[in-house]
């Protein structure tokens, strides 16, 4: 019998309610829930629900800006290459798997600082994805 690793919630410490207030995370059972309060009520969605629609948005709107994203991400590297190029463009195309393997601690802390958060309504719908700031190119 293999024993599979715990899931984590992917956007624990990134995700708030509307009010602004952070969204715990507690297991119930195995499985991670996030936490939102509703005027006292503690309604628990499964993590998975959420973070799977943040994927889905972050998934759209680098298919909207693909070739910006892409160049972002070589430069961050250091590399511009074509074998590396290649393999962003298959990470942004596969990005729903790290629902399965996880978020390191340390990109969740990363992406924190930089300003990146998810909003959610009582139900765990996201309603909005805070993103870094792009600096403008003169």
């Amino acid at each position: 019998m293999t024993n599979l690793p715990a899931r984590t919630a992917l956007f624990a410490g990134l995700v708030s309610d509307e009010l602004d207030r952070p969204v715990e995370v507690v297991m119930v059972s195995d499985v991670p829930n996030y936490v939102i309060d509703d005027m006292g009520f503690r309604r628990h969605v499964e993590s998975e629900a959420v973070d799977r629609q943040v994927i889905e948005l972050l998934r759209e709107q680098f298919m909207e800006h693909k070739e910006i994203a892409i160049d972002a991400m070589l430069q961050m590297l250091g590399k511009d290459d074509l074998f590396t190029k290649a393999m962003i463009d298959a990470s942004i195309r596969n990005m729903d798997q790290v629902i399965e393997k996880g978020l390191p601690d340390d990109a969740r802390a990363w992406l924190g600082m930089l300003g990146f958060g998810v909003v959610v309504n009582t139900h765990g719908e996201v309603v909005r994805l805070d993103m870094p700031e792009q600096e403008e190119e003169s």
